[in-house]
């Protein structure tokens, strides 16, 4: 498989300023392209997202084209260089990808080796479908099914219990239990920080503070930076 992915949990790093923390990481794995198309349709005001990510990226040398959800932007997605789709609502990026009909050209381009960076929302739909996304459902898209560029699920901005706590609703971790009742599917926790590199049937974790992986029947499993994560794929 010719997959190149680059998949991150957040885009701002507490204390940092947006994609600080990655911001090298996507200079390496982008390589020699330099034009990039964002993807702008998990936030509501998608000229200023755009302009946003556009300015940042400039940083190091990349042009953007911001994709419009029109035909215009399908002619555009065929012939992207690479393509960033950026974090927000995941349930407004999927419903939008689905009613322009973007989805299925963008799962045919990143398959056959485009490199495809999504950042929280745009990691959930990289995996087979949205149903471990943190965000509240503001919109109903058609189906849950998503990109599948991975096999397992992704939890973005995963968040460990917290000791002594007197929170009495559900830990992430409990909810990710209950979908493993639910599904036969890993799930991968990328915490705060951490963004995971996919080239071919080889996954590297890369940041900080490392991922969780839930699996039913199982414990769940501590991932480090430099980490594998080939037997997931």
């Amino acid at each position: 498989m010719l997959r190149r992915l680059l998949l991150i949990s957040n885009s701002t790093n507490h204390g940092q300023g947006y994609l600080d923390h990655v911001l090298s990481e996507i200079d390496d794995f982008l390589g020699p392209v330099r034009r990039l198309v964002f993807v702008p349709f998990a936030l509501r005001d998608r000229a200023g997202y755009g302009a946003t990510v556009r300015d940042r990226l400039a940083a190091i040398g990349l042009q953007t084209t911001i994709l419009t959800a029109d035909e215009a932007g399908k002619r555009t997605l065929r012939e992207a260089e690479a393509v960033f789709i950026g974090g927000g609502n995941t349930f407004r990026l999927l419903k939008t990808l689905e009613e322009t009909d973007l989805l299925p050209i963008l799962r045919e381009r990143a398959l056959a080796g485009m490199p495809f960076l999504g950042a929280s929302a745009g990691a959930n739909v990289a995996a087979p479908t949205i149903r471990t996304t943190n965000d509240m459902p503001i919109v109903e898209p058609a189906s849950f099914a998503a990109l599948g560029l991975v096999p397992f699920q992704i939890n973005p901005h995963y968040l460990d219990p917290v000791p002594g706590s007197t929170h009495m609703g559900e830990t992430r971790e409990e909810r990710l239990r209950e979908f493993l009742e639910e599904n036969d599917v890993p799930v991968v926790g990328l915490r705060e920080g951490v963004w995971l590199r996919v080239e071919g049937d080889r996954a590297t974790l890369g940041g900080a503070s490392g991922a969780r992986i839930f699996r039913r029947g199982r414990d769940p499993e501590e991932r480090r930076a430099g980490d594998s994560l080939d037997d997931l794929l």
